[in-house]
């Protein structure tokens, strides 16, 4: 995650997600960082930890997020 354009990837995602939960901000944003971090290893662990850029982390992004909706909920 120390490649370039990493953190505008999460920036970008704060902010989304922040425009569409703005009642719900502390969630949003560890929904954020919190699929950000997943589809980081979900990138690694297919390419490698090396040469893992930012474009892969969008890449990723939607196995991530079917990961947790496979994750049970708490109501």
């Amino acid at each position: 995650m120390g490649t370039g354009g990493t953190g505008d990837v999460l920036t970008g995602m704060i902010a989304g997600f922040l425009a569409q939960f703005p009642q719900h901000p502390d969630e949003a944003v560890a929904a954020a960082v919190y699929l950000h971090g997943l589809a980081g290893e979900i990138g690694a662990r297919a390419l490698g930890e090396r040469c893992l850029i930012a474009s892969d982390l969008l890449r990723y992004l939607p196995a991530a997020m079917e990961e947790c909706a496979a994750l049970p909920h708490r109501d």
